[in-house]
């Protein structure tokens, strides 16, 4: 065989096609198992569409959870997720990106610091029961919370808190050490450079990274049934030490239900969820991508 004017032994050609033909065999298989998948997801949001779309009415968002289908409503849901996004935001904002500084620019480089990081790195794929188990613990028996709003909030920081630093960390490793090396020459301090130079260039990662972790915070269920959030609440809450319920919560009361009427509201209320969800997401792109053309 000639190749290009060259001769390619049978033995070489043979190796070639065999790649060749692995490759397109694999091509294959991975757009068979994403067509799957992709699949599989429009038709459980078809049939959530379905059982739920004629649910969302103005009564859905306005009145309290019931035990008559018609009448009940994820208002003390909704504002829930809400207090609890509120409180961990800035929390989890101050230590989760202080932390990430820390590491990437005033860290010394040893075991210590390695130590460290392996762990943030493992706490960020610990299983989300761990860290309910984990604030039931520490906040609702050790600090005497009770199962509150508070409990349940700092136990979500806590879960959030390691898939913050890790993308922070990523965002300002990021920056090029050329603006750094910049800030120094201009006569800048070590904080001035972090400040000035490395935060603003490393901003949207972390805002992005801050966005999705938060949307996963509210998708969780498992570490609020461990601290105490409850499925039937008919009321606000008027303080951080009162009890309350979010929206995943609500969910899984009404779709425990035998009433097909209380399925529905549960799609709808998956509905809902979806759409916080994909708006935090859109955010999180539209964020990036308007600092980018900047």
């Amino acid at each position: 065989m000639f190749v290009r004017g060259h001769a390619v032994p049978s033995s070489a050609h043979t190796q070639v096609t065999v790649r060749r033909t692995i490759n397109m065999m694999m091509h294959i298989l991975f757009f068979l198992a994403t067509c799957i998948g992709i699949v599989a997801l429009m038709a459980l949001i078809a049939n959530v569409l379905y059982e739920g779309i004629g649910m969302l009415r103005p009564e859905l968002f306005e009145n309290f959870a019931s035990r008559r289908p018609l009448e009940a409503g994820l208002k003390a849901a909704i504002v829930g997720t809400a207090l609890m996004v509120l409180i961990l935001l800035p929390i989890a904002f101050v230590f989760g990106v202080g932390t990430a500084i820390f590491l990437e620019e005033y860290a010394p480089r040893h075991w210590v610091t390695r130590l460290i990081q392996i762990n943030i790195s493992t706490l960020a794929g610990v299983p989300s029961i761990v860290y309910g188990i984990l604030g039931l613990a520490l906040f609702v028996n050790g600090l005497d919370l009770g199962r509150s709003l508070l409990a349940g909030s700092l136990t979500m920081t806590l879960l959030v808190l390691p898939i913050i630093i890790v993308s922070a960390q990523e965002a300002i490793r990021a920056v090029p050490n050329s603006r750094r090396d910049a800030s120094y020459a201009l006569g800048a301090t070590k904080w001035q450079t972090v400040s000035r130079a490395v935060l603003p260039s490393a901003l949207p990662g972390i805002l992005t990274g801050i966005i999705l972790a938060v949307s996963r915070a509210i998708g969780e269920t498992a570490p609020l049934i461990m601290v105490g959030a409850l499925t039937f609440i008919a009321f606000l809450p008027s303080s951080l030490l009162d009890q309350f319920t979010v929206l995943p919560i609500q969910i899984y009361n009404w779709i425990s239900r035998p009433q097909i009427a209380f399925h529905e509201l549960a799609a709808a209320g998956i509905i809902v969820l979806l759409v916080l969800l994909l708006s935090l997401n859109i955010s999180a792109v539209a964020i990036r991508n308007s600092f980018y053309k900047k």
